[in-house]
């Protein structure tokens, strides 16, 4: 898996790639790729001080993600919530026959919600700040399989509806990469790339499914993290204080919010009416510890 990141990134980071990676929110499902697969189964930007920072505000690592796991659902009149229109008369008659309301064009729709929370936490530099990361090509991608992840195992808790509704949102995140890549420059050689980052896909998946049982070391999961997020060439995990507390601290994060999204309701989350734990300092959600 280190030969394919770093076959990966040389290459894209020639053409330029890392300044350009950035995440569409208007998708469409482009159905090529199994979940069933799934289902079925930069060295961190470090300074001298042991905490980061956050929008001026100083972030003490070893106080973070240590308080009671809670539901992530987003409240009935929070202005962020995206619910399903609700037509009447003609325009409801017209749209079911364009099959606005069948269990495919229900899927698409929900899916894109899922995929734009995902997105939307990944691309806020405060999760670069908090958990001491640059933002280059590797970790927003690998950050961006940690939380698919986070979402797929929650769908997959509903059982068989759960899997085929986050087959919608991989194929979501799949497009969405491809597309991304390709307007990078990567054309003549896009299928191997592709296949090199699908292939870390379900490594990463498969790394985060063992690390998270009852029975794995308590040492596992940041391990995990640290060969999948922070690490660049293999190297084992630092006993230096401040890269070992960014990597527990996100280790941390990642237990919590796999507790908290398992508390969300199942509309909320089949719907995408949820959000993630906000990692930005300053607010009311951080002053717990989360």
């Amino acid at each position: 898996m280190l030969a394919k990141w770093s076959r990966v990134t040389r290459h894209l980071s020639r053409i330029g790639l890392e300044s350009n990676f950035k995440f569409s929110t208007d998708l469409h499902v482009c159905p090529h790729r199994s979940y069933a697969k799934v289902a079925a189964a930069a060295a961190p930007n470090i300074g001298h001080s042991e905490k980061g920072v956050s929008g001026g505000h100083v972030v003490h690592l070893d106080k973070m993600f240590l308080s009671k796991p809670c539901s992530l659902a987003l409240p009935k009149d929070s202005p962020l919530r995206m619910d399903e229109p609700q037509y009447e008369g003609i325009k409801r008659l017209f749209l079911r026959m364009m099959l606005f309301y069948s269990k495919q064009s229900k899927h698409i729709r929900a899916a894109n919600v899922i995929y734009q929370r995902v997105v939307s936490q990944v691309d806020k530099p405060a999760i670069y700040d908090v958990f001491n990361l640059e933002k280059t090509f590797k970790t927003t991608f690998s950050l961006l399989v940690l939380h698919m992840w986070l979402c797929l195992r929650r769908l997959k808790e509903e059982g068989k509806e759960g899997v085929e509704r986050g087959q919608y949102v991989y194929e979501l995140y799949n497009h969405d990469v491809e597309l991304r890549v390709s307007k990078a420059g990567v054309n003549l050689l896009l299928i191997r790339w592709m296949k090199d980052l699908e292939k870390i896909f379900y490594g990463n998946i498969v790394a985060y499914d063992s690390a998270i049982l009852p029975e794995a070391g308590k040492d596992e999961l940041p391990n995990v993290i640290w060969k999948n997020i922070y690490s660049d060439d293999g190297s084992s995990m630092p006993n230096g204080a401040p890269a070992l507390r960014a990597v527990q601290a996100m280790a941390r994060y990642t237990r919590r919010e796999v507790s908290c999204l398992s508390l969300t309701d199942k509309d909320a989350i089949f719907s995408g009416n949820f959000m993630f734990t906000s990692l930005e300092t300053g607010k009311p959600s951080t002053k717990d510890g989360r």
